[in-house]
């Protein structure tokens, strides 16, 4: 898989994609992230990529020109599967959306800045646009780090134990149970004592009962969704 990035700024996401799990996907030929500056498609020497909103208004936004060059450059190589706008007021992200882009061979994410980009390039181009949150970020990278993270991790090959991404929380539209390691006994706090008996259809059940319980709990929202 190929994840492609455009950004004012891809200086922000270099460490991000150099280490652990990331590191390890991109190593194995597993996962290609490709980061570019937007800064190269400018509209003249000064590396200008925005401009004054019409209409006026406070803040810069991201011109039609440098955003449409590059994605029409970016293609020549190959069609992309999708193209991703990281925006506050995009879909909210979801992990049923992760496991969907999981499956698509090559990917661009487009960075926000300013106050955002010109909305001709999101009717020309944006096939997605996703929000990682109700709140506003300085720029799109660290969103799209967030999300190139939650596509990579479940990509098979890249986690030891695949398994592991499948009782993730939210996969099966609950919340993951809590967990718990070594020492058997804590600070007078002891390890549930199911999980001592070696029975594996106990545990997996007692498990089953705390995912639902602490979402019901905590997000009864996902429950309301089915």
């Amino acid at each position: 898989m190929t994840i492609e990035i455009l950004s004012v700024l891809p200086e922000l996401l270099t460490s991000p994609f150099e280490h652990s799990m990331m590191k390890r996907a991109q190593e194995k030929g597993i996962l290609t992230i490709r980061l570019h500056s937007l800064r190269k498609w400018a509209v003249n020497k000064h590396g200008q990529v925005d401009d004054y909103q019409y209409g006026g208004g406070a803040g810069m936004v991201m011109m039609c020109e440098p955003l449409a060059n590059a994605i029409d450059e970016l293609q020549k190589e190959a069609p992309f599967d999708e193209i991703i706008f990281m925006t506050p007021d995009g879909k909210p992200l979801e992990q049923k959306e992760v496991n969907t882009l999981s499956l698509k061979n090559r990917i661009l994410i487009i960075c926000g800045h300013y106050k955002g980009i010109d909305q001709r390039i999101r009717d020309l181009y944006v096939t997605r646009e996703i929000s990682i949150g109700d709140y506003v970020l300085s720029g799109g990278e660290l969103a799209a780090a967030v999300l190139v993270d939650a596509i990579g991790r479940i990509i098979p090959g890249v986690l030891n134990d695949e398994t592991s991404a499948l009782t993730d929380s939210f996969q099966d539209n609950l919340l993951a149970p809590p967990v718990y390691s070594r020492p058997a006994e804590f600070r007078g706090l002891p390890v549930p004592s199911i999980l001592l008996t070696g029975d594996h259809k106990k545990v997996e059940e007692w498990r089953q009962e705390q995912a639902m319980q602490r979402t019901k709990e905590r997000r009864p929202d996902i429950l309301d969704k089915d």
